[in-house]
């Protein structure tokens, strides 16, 4: 075989074995700044979630204190009535007592001298 031949089969199968080495090295690069990238995706997730989770949190406490408000304003409310009644029956009772109204009538007589 002649010497020409052989070095250009040896020049040929170095170039063929450099370029799988640098085939494999921009992969294995390419690999890595997929897996940094997929590391911020991730970080990024989680900042997202627990500002979500906080989030929920302000709104759950928020919905609590609204309905502990709407009960303490419902009770307040019965709370009222039950003195508008008690007050109105304090005015019926003076009603009957008083001896100068005519309770059938509801209106007020003129005292008699």
């Amino acid at each position: 075989m002649d010497t020409g031949i052989i070095i250009a089969i040896v020049v040929a199968a170095a170039a063929v074995v450099l370029a799988a080495i640098l085939l494999r090295a921009q992969r294995s690069k390419r690999t890595e700044a997929r897996r940094v990238e997929a590391r911020e995706h991730r970080g990024l997730a989680e900042q997202t979630r627990l500002a979500a989770d906080r989030k929920a949190a302000e709104a759950d406490e928020r919905a609590a204190r609204a309905k502990r408000e709407s009960l303490a304003a419902e009770a307040q409310r019965r709370e009222a009535e039950r003195s508008r009644a008690e007050a109105h029956e304090l005015h019926d009772r003076a009603d009957e007592v008083d001896p100068d109204v005519d309770v059938d009538r509801d209106v007020t007589a003129e005292p008699q001298a």
